[in-house]
């Protein structure tokens, strides 16, 4: 069984890649796999994002600053689609009443990607991510083709 923490954090590194790797595919038809390589490349942009010191470690604040941002994005892009749905009427503004529900992010906790520092000194070296990533991905590829498909990860996370 997979670990489930690292299972997680690894899974929750390797969505970013699997999303970005799914291009929009032409009406009818759909991405059905992305190859290990861009996994790889995809992990490797991701921590370079999160690495905003560029000293090629990915540090609690830094997990942190990127989590937070990441989830203000989220959260603005569904307050905006619940402020829409909230304005019945349309004129641009809703009452203290419809406004207090809207809901403020939640707060980051760099614990569980931290996880998969190997060699706890508080920080994650490229090499980390990529081993956590690419265990994963080994993990998920059931029919060990180096290809991930929507059901072998769909498989996995149904567990």
């Amino acid at each position: 069984m997979i670990r489930s923490t690292l299972f997680i954090v690894a899974l929750v590194a390797a969505a970013p890649a699997l999303a970005q790797a799914q291009a929009p595919a032409p009406a009818g038809s759909a991405v059905t796999s992305v190859a290990r390589a861009k996994v790889v490349a995809n992990a490797e942009a991701e921590f370079a994002r999160v690495d905003t010191n560029k000293d090629g470690q990915m540090s609690r604040p830094e997990i942190e600053t990127f989590q937070r941002a990441s989830l203000t994005a989220m959260a603005t892009t569904r307050n905006k689609a619940v402020f829409t749905a909230l304005d019945a009427d349309k004129n641009g503004q809703l009452s203290a009443v419809e406004f207090a529900k809207l809901n403020s992010p939640p707060k980051v906790d760099a614990s569980a990607v931290l996880t998969i520092d190997t060699n706890k000194d508080g920080q994650i070296s490229l090499a980390e991510h990529r081993t956590a990533t690419l265990a994963t991905f080994t993990q998920l590829d059931a029919n060990k083709d180096g290809a991930l498909t929507a059901a072998e990860v769909q498989a996995a996370t149904s567990k």
